[in-house]
């Protein structure tokens, strides 16, 4: 298996034909996802700095944190784990800013992280469910809608209605060694799929 930097090409295809959102968020850096037969199976993209709130949420500057936004891939990659786990050793060789890496599982979609567990990411809890907008028969995530058609309060409840958003479990790993105690502090166990949705 191998990862190289992703064109804004692969990045949209990916997720329009292998991720359930069909929305492509704000990406800073994504990598491409090659199997042992050199198949190009799909994206694996991070949001760095888009969330400076979060990134206060634990103490560190903007810049500090980055999300896994997406892992789109076509499930002829193999391991989604290993894929997810050299994209991380990436993203801590050529962005030596990021101390910390977030990622959130979709209680909605059945998720309870599994992939994250493979790769020792740290359970932290659930994260409040944040409204969403249902617009022109779509479900657009708050902060990807604002991106694309600015505030919602231009339009109409017609025109676009607000949904309560589902409850996401929240991920975290270090880059940094140094943040490894506040880490454990934050450390719950690991879901199960019977009690994912339990807030």
């Amino acid at each position: 298996m191998r990862l190289e930097k992703a064109s804004t090409k692969a990045i949209k295809y990916a997720i329009m034909n292998f991720h359930y959102s069909k929305s492509v968020p704000m990406v800073q850096s994504a990598f491409s996802v090659f199997n042992d037969d050199d198949e190009w199976c799909g994206v694996i993209c991070y949001a760095i700095g888009a969330n400076n709130v979060l990134a206060k949420s634990f103490g560190l500057p903007n810049g500090a944190v980055a999300e896994l936004v997406r892992v789109a891939l076509n499930g002829k990659q193999g391991t989604t784990s290993k894929a997810v786990s050299i994209s991380m050793r990436i993203i801590k060789k050529h962005s030596p800013l990021i101390r910390l890496l977030v990622s959130y599982a979709d209680t909605e979609q059945g998720h309870e992280g599994i992939i994250y567990q493979a790769s020792n990411w740290i359970y932290c809890g659930n994260s409040q469910a944040a409204d969403e907008y249902m617009f022109q028969g779509k479900r657009w995530h708050g902060r990807s809608f604002r991106s694309s058609h600015g505030s919602h309060t231009q339009y109409t409840e017609k025109e676009l209605q607000i949904i309560s958003g589902s409850v996401k479990l929240k991920y975290i790993y270090p880059l940094d060694k140094s943040l490894i105690p506040m880490c454990k502090k934050l450390s719950k166990p690991y879901p199960k799929k019977q009690s994912a949705v339990i807030v």
